[in-house]
């Protein structure tokens, strides 16, 4: 099956809705909660866990849910516009606390939105990471579609996560004010390229027709069976897997530290923009040549070194504890090369992992992949917020309100520090350790498809006029 541009165009739009959601709330949120509304760093960390909690609950259903639709319809397209619908309407109840609330009622409003909006992501989520093992059924034509999403990923993350805090200083001296236009214009953004991406299959030239796949029951314990089945029989996905979510709590820690470093070590809550930029700018340029080197040494090796490379710049960013300065963006910038690696190559692998599974224990269980995937990365990112939050309570952060101003002690601005340098460094150096354990080449991904004793079904696809 040819992969045409215009699949690659509108697979790699949904890259805009998943970069957006997964960026603005891991910056802002948990400052919004502390700076804002006035709760305690650790109880705004437990509030944003406990969202995600739910994702691990539910996305195994959703995954399920996505393969049935699969196997009855030859598509995944209606949780995907479900997704795509419900998503703008709960991020911005997310930043519409109604003012006079108190700290602890105001928690809650946040935290139930934030849950609803976490369930309509994740609605789109699982189906669209099942995709490319549908839609390419090559070992490189999946590197070319998951290096285009990466590559429009980075720019979603550079356009959030500079253009939201840009969006909130219109509100001037209302803090609430500037948190609920930035909400409404992300949310108007994330619906369109999530409805847009929807239509990828018939791009693809999917028919919409049933695959002949078994198709899952609906007995929730079934499901989560299943998911904890696939981590204990399939080694590429648990070592892919482990090493994926070490590195998502390594980003959470330093995505949800880039604002307090403006604020408390750069003294300029504007610079978070800055620090975004040179963490992104960097990954628009790195991210086709990360997909270049996987095609010559292989994807493995390849996100190996990325991961290598992250490292080293996290730990240079140390050296803000004694001699903050604009010098910081030279490593960021490093950082930024890296982790456009890390983002694209373990993507790229995960349909790897699929068309393998399919190859050797049967078809139909890509929506459980991306359930149990999504589960695992969203967790990773939620509970490098909450590692966060738990270093600054540890080192004596002061939680304000908009009307309040504090002076932070220097342990909590040293933990701020960690909290964006050494904690992510250590994350990502762990995350070697399964990664070193990935079994897959590329001449076991491609056998899955040439092997004509038993190549993994692909889908039914027709020609375009």
């Amino acid at each position: 099956m040819t992969l045409r541009r215009g699949t690659v165009a509108r697979y790699a739009v949904g890259s805009v809705g998943t970069g957006g959601f997964a960026t603005l709330p891991g910056l802002v949120l948990v400052f919004y909660l502390t700076d804002t509304l006035g709760v305690a760093a650790g109880v705004a960390g437990l509030l944003v866990t406990a969202a995600k909690v739910w994702d691990v609950v539910v996305d195994p259903l959703i995954g399920a849910a996505s393969d049935r639709e699969r196997a009855t319809t030859g598509r995944r397209r209606r949780l995907m516009v479900t997704g795509g619908v419900a998503l703008p309407v709960f991020f911005v109840l997310t930043f519409a606390a109604p003012a006079g609330l108190a700290p602890a009622p105001s928690a809650i409003w946040v935290m139930l939105a934030y849950l609803l909006a976490a369930t309509a992501f994740s609605l789109f989520q699982v189906p669209y990471i099942a995709l490319p093992a549908e839609i390419a059924d090559t070992y490189d034509a999946r590197t070319r579609l998951l290096t285009a999403r990466v590559v429009v990923l980075t720019a979603a993350i550079l356009l959030f996560g500079g253009g939201g805090p840009a969006l909130r200083e219109l509100g001037g001296d209302d803090e609430r004010l500037g948190y609920l236009l930035m909400a409404v214009a992300a949310a108007l953004v994330l619906g369109a390229a999530m409805l847009g991406a929807s239509t990828v299959e018939r791009s693809a030239g999917v028919r919409a027709a049933p695959t002949g796949d078994p198709v899952p029951g609906r007995n929730a314990l079934v499901h989560y069976r299943q998911g904890v089945a696939l981590l204990r029989t399939s080694r590429p996905f648990r070592t892919l897997l482990g090493a994926f979510v070490l590195q998502a709590l390594a980003t959470g820690a330093m995505l949800a530290a880039a604002q307090y470093v403006a604020t408390w070590v750069l003294h300029d809550t504007s610079a978070v923009t800055f620090l975004f930029v040179a963490l992104v700018g960097p990954a628009l340029v790195f991210a086709p040549l990360w997909g270049r080197l996987a095609h010559r040494v292989g994807k493995e090796r390849a996100f190996l070194g990325a991961s290598a490379l992250f490292v080293v710049a996290s730990l240079a960013l140390v050296g803000l504890a004694w001699a903050p300065g604009t010098w910081v963006y030279a490593p960021v910038a490093v950082a930024g090369a890296a982790y456009a690696g890390m983002q694209s190559l373990p993507m790229a692998m995960l349909p790897d992992v699929v068309a393998h599974d399919a190859r050797t224990r049967g078809t139909g269980r890509a929506g459980s992949f991306g359930g149990v995937w999504t589960a695992g990365e969203t967790t990773g990112m939620a509970l490098g917020t909450t590692l966060l939050t738990v270093v600054l309570a540890s080192t004596g952060y002061l939680a304000s309100t908009d009307a309040q101003a504090v002076t932070q002690p220097a342990s909590a601005v040293l933990g701020v520090v960690a909290g964006f340098s050494a904690v992510p460094a250590l994350l990502v150096a762990a995350s070697l350790v399964p990664l070193g354990r990935y079994p897959l080449r590329r001449s076991d991904v491609d056998a899955a498809t040439t092997d004509p004793l038993g190549p993994a079904p692909t889908p039914t696809v027709q020609e375009n006029p």
